[in-house]
């Protein structure tokens, strides 16, 4: 896991400019907790990777291309799960999401991967919705089309083979 996520770390370094690999290596090895949480995003499609936010803040970000293969085809929480009588999905991102030991990205930190690459150009990736929106039963998510990044709304319940979701968590080195 450790090469794998070297090899990521150097192949991408417009995600997190001047850092150095062995300042990861060395968090990684006296972390496996961590360890354990990138092998469940991996596994699941998210291609972890580190990633340096706008403030020098360092997170572990979900880097798939496409939102994750594995974690696609969810209503947004287990609230809305339990109100979908027909037809319900096998599960909720947030579930999914605090069992892997990871929160959903938020509307800033997905803006902030976009600025690295060009993601979900082709799928969509539920967020982290505000209290005041989803205790109205909608919930948010995010995808780029034309070249721009868009933040939409849906019902929390409703799900789409094309919608997932990206967690992350925060890299204490």
């Amino acid at each position: 896991m450790i090469e794998l996520l070297k090899h990521r770390f150097l192949e991408n370094m417009v995600r997190h400019p001047n850092l150095d690999w062995a300042v990861e290596e060395k968090f990684l090895r006296n972390n496996p907790e961590a360890i354990q949480t990138l092998r469940l995003m991996e596994e699941s499609g998210g291609e972890p990777d580190l990633l340096q936010l706008d403030n020098g803040e360092l997170i572990f970000c979900d880097c798939s291309q496409e939102s994750p293969a594995l974690r696609r085809s969810l209503c947004y929480d287990n609230e809305a799960l339990s109100l979908r009588k027909k037809s319900p999905p096998a599960g909720s991102a947030m579930a999914q999401a605090s069992q892997m030991g990871l929160e959903l990205l938020t509307e800033s930190l997905y803006r902030q991967l976009q600025e690295t690459g060009e993601y979900d150009t082709k799928t969509s990736s539920w967020i982290a919705t505000p209290s005041t929106i989803r205790s109205l039963g909608g919930a948010l998510f995010c995808e780029r089309r034309y070249d721009s990044v868009f933040t939409f709304h849906n019902g929390a319940d409703s799900y789409y083979s094309v919608r997932g979701w990206r967690g992350y968590f925060c890299f204490k080195g």
